[in-house]
């Protein structure tokens, strides 16, 4: 009888759980802003953690070999705020949920400081020209790239726990002007930033930046992103509701796609040169041993 009271009571609660937590998943995947935002968000934010994770023993290889300050501080930056994103990305459920405002404004906080920190410090890098490398110009870089992102800690820090505007809590409602405003400004100046540094890649001055076309692209493509997410808000905070979704894809394309971007435009490379490196030293052994002589009688 006991047994059967026992049995009967797990029972009841396995099947007052499944609901629960079939619903929890269901928010979890489907709610706040649909399944595809969320599953774009998360499967590219993962992926990239797990690529990351499969090549840090050859990327600690090269780092202790090398010793590059900017190279080394770039990569551990770039590990912190990939898993900020993952984590991000994958509580998009938070944004609507009631009680966790705190917690999602704070995450949120993070992930785009960092994020930001890594554009802004890029960028720092790139107006340096040729002449960035070394101690100097990593502490150059990241001094410059701290000061501007600590104010946009603080001011976005004053916005949202001063002033009670809901900076990351996105929907299409245009009333809240001055977080639209905000978000204007934010992307106007680094409209701008991209612009100028397009115009120097056509002007005279073009001596003045790192001769890589992978900079050129890098510039374009973000760019286009920052004038798109500029038009976006400014006819959000308008009252045009149908610019809301062009600002929503802008920021998924900025989360899912930004750190691996910035990967492969600073960073693949160097790794990259230690496997070019061994090539040559494999084709160097070969010659030696005589594996190449047939080719020449």
């Amino acid at each position: 009888m006991v047994q059967q009271s026992v049995l009967a009571i797990a029972t009841q609660g396995s099947e007052s759980s499944s609901p629960v937590l079939a619903g929890r998943f269901s928010n979890w995947v489907f709610e706040c802003h649909g399944f595809w935002h969320n599953a774009v968000l998360i499967t590219a934010s993962f992926l990239f953690v797990l690529y990351l994770a499969l090549q840090a023993k050859q990327s600690f290889h090269k780092l202790s070999h090398d010793r590059s300050y900017i190279i080394i501080s770039y990569y551990v930056t770039l590990w912190v705020v990939s898993v900020l994103n993952l984590a991000w990305c994958s509580f998009q459920s938070w944004e609507c949920s009631s009680g966790k405002e705190l917690a999602w404004n704070l995450l949120s906080l993070f992930t785009t400081s960092g994020m930001l920190f890594l554009e802004v410090s890029l960028l720092a890098f790139l107006l340096q020209g040729n002449s960035a490398s070394g101690l100097e110009a990593l502490t150059r870089t990241f001094g410059i790239s701290g000061i501007i992102v600590g104010f946009d800690i603080l001011l976005k820090a004053v916005y949202l726990f001063g002033f009670g505007i809901p900076l990351f809590i996105d929907s299409s409602d245009s009333t809240h002007h001055v977080k639209w405003n905000l978000w204007v400004v934010h992307k106007l100046l680094l409209t701008a930033v991209y612009g100028v540094i397009l115009f120097m890649y056509h002007s005279r001055w073009i001596e003045r930046l790192p001769a890589r076309p992978a900079f050129y692209k890098y510039v374009t493509v973000m760019f286009i992103l920052n004038a798109i997410a500029l038009f976006a808000c400014g006819i959000t905070g308008n009252g045009a509701a149908f610019a809301f979704w062009f600002y929503r894809v802008t920021v998924v394309c900025y989360h899912a796609f930004y750190l691996p971007l910035l990967y492969i435009t600073f960073l693949a490379d160097f790794f990259q040169e230690e496997d070019l490196h061994l090539d040559n030293v494999y084709y160097s052994e070969m010659k030696d041993a005589g594996f190449f002589e047939a080719d020449w009688d």
